[in-house]
């Protein structure tokens, strides 16, 4: 960012070349989150459910509490920085309501609340305001790894109807599950042209700094493959051109059961989105301003035009690892000089690599493998058979084939197994490694190969990237050459 200084977006060039398209009826949208609604819904776009809407404070104090869920959300209609928004998880048998950070609120203080909130204390401009009831929505499965304290939701910055850039925004403990930068959850940057996530601020009390981990659960957040990103650059376009916004911050999360819902647009979004990508917005902006973009399907076509290619560079300088793919040629280095090139599973959800029996014999390992077949070990174990032979039997076989480096227990769809590991030299993406594979019939599967967790610690996974096919080599063995 340093070096791209002149080309970040500032306040004031945020304000008078781009903010200034905004027409004012649509600006009037964006800032009231009832109507915003409205037309999102009429245009078939999904957003939170409402549960009630409170105007007055005679209303206020004529609400049925019990009429509501046990979960919820309370917001100001015209709030803004996450400001006011108060999340219920469940109601407690004493007919109190649990908050976040284990906080346990009364009726008086939900009404006091609501009151502040009438009052106009979180609004744009200090001014009378409505609050909103809305249900809570529920994480998604696949959004569960990047939070346990609330929801996750993407910002997309759109201008001209094209994605722009785009930043996940995580709940911490800090920030009392609220997924808002300044309140003290994470920025993380996605790359818009394959949802995949870069870089990770979190705001300290001077300044952003970046991180690799989730402060709370240590999990890696970068590189990793946001869910629903093709539908969550369509909604994103789609929602900003209905509200008729020419710039604008398109604030989405993923619900478990209705998929991407829209939560707001912001008619000023942030710039701190720069600081999550380490790219700056203005130059981004330059390329597009002008350009008829007459539907969002190609809105998104020219994003990934002018904006795709980045990701692999900007990742690999930041982090020191390659990006690779789900399904990637490799480059075997067996026994007595044999080489072999396969394809090979990049599997992220197993902990070990597993190799084929068949190929394994292919590369010079073909007694150790008879030795370990010979035992005729059954593959319907249970865990504790398993454990019981397995001592015996490694120091037995790794005295007899120097070739077996351990033996592992082994679960999976096919049951409990005792399999065999070998050491097996490989060159992944250019990286040379040593593995140790445990051997299994793979020979019904699609890939000879799979590379697991415990030997991806160099590499970053994007499930878009294609494989690339290496040619074939010269295999030498004892002397001789085929070719493989």
């Amino acid at each position: 960012m340093a070096r791209n200084r002149t080309k970040v977006l500032g306040m004031n060039a945020r304000s008078a070349d781009y903010l200034r398209a905004n027409k004012r009826k649509a600006r009037y949208t964006a800032d009231n989150k009832l109507e915003t609604k409205e037309v999102l819904r009429k245009h078939g776009l999904s957003t939170a459910e409402m549960l009630a809407v409170i105007r007055t404070t005679q209303e206020a104090l004529n609400f049925d509490w019990d009429t509501l869920p046990d979960s919820f959300v309370i917001k100001p209609n015209r709030g803004m920085g996450g400001e006011g928004i108060v999340l219920i998880f469940n109601r407690l048998k004493n007919g109190n309501w649990l908050s976040t950070n284990k906080r346990e609120l009364s009726k008086e203080d939900l009404l006091a609340h609501v009151r502040n909130i009438l009052d106009g204390n979180f609004s744009l401009l200090n001014t009378p305001d409505i609050v909103l009831f809305e249900a809570r929505l529920t994480v998604d499965p696949l959004y569960k790894r990047f939070s346990t304290s609330g929801i996750p939701d993407i910002r997309v910055i759109v201008y001209n109807n094209v994605p722009v850039m785009a930043m996940l925004r995580v709940p911490t403990i800090k920030s009392g599950g609220k997924a808002n930068l300044a309140q003290g959850g994470l920025g993380i940057g996605v790359d818009v042209t394959t949802g995949m996530t870069t870089h990770v601020v979190m705001k300290s009390w001077l300044y952003e700094k970046i991180i690799d981990r989730h402060p709370d659960t240590k999990v890696q957040l970068r590189g990793i493959k946001v869910p629903y990103w093709n539908e969550i650059m369509k909604t994103a376009v789609l929602a900003a051109r209905v509200v008729k916004l020419s710039y604008c911050g398109v604030d989405i999360s993923v619900d478990k059961k209705r998929g991407p819902v829209v939560l707001e647009l912001n008619a000023r979004p942030g710039l701190g989105i720069q600081i999550a990508n380490l790219s700056p917005l203005r130059e981004r902006l330059e390329r597009i301003r002008g350009l008829k973009v007459p539907t969002p399907e190609r809105g998104i076509t020219i994003a990934r035009e002018l904006f795709g290619g980045q990701l692999e560079d900007q990742v690999e300088s930041v982090t020191g690892r390659q990006v690779i793919g789900l399904v990637e040629s490799i480059r075997l280095f067996g026994k007595e000089k044999i080489r072999k090139n396969v394809r090979a599973k990049i599997d992220t959800g197993a902990d070990d690599s597993s190799i084929d029996i068949g190929l394994a014999r292919e590369l010079g390992y073909g007694d150790a493998v008879d030795a370990y077949l010979n035992e005729s070990l059954p593959d319907n174990l249970t865990k504790e058979e398993a454990h019981e032979i397995l001592p015996e039997l490694s120091k037995r076989l790794k005295k007899e084939h120097s070739d077996i480096t351990r033996l592992s227990v082994v679960s999976s769809s096919h049951g409990v197994s005792i399999r065999m590991n070998i050491k097996l030299t490989v060159s992944l993406a250019g990286h040379s490694m040593t593995i140790e594979p445990n051997l299994f019939d793979r020979a019904h599967l699609k890939y000879p190969i799979l590379i697991g967790r415990r030997n991806l610690s160099h590499f970053l996974i994007d499930s878009t990237k294609l494989a690339v096919k290496v040619k074939p080599v010269i295999e030498e063995i004892s002397g001789s050459k085929k070719v493989s």
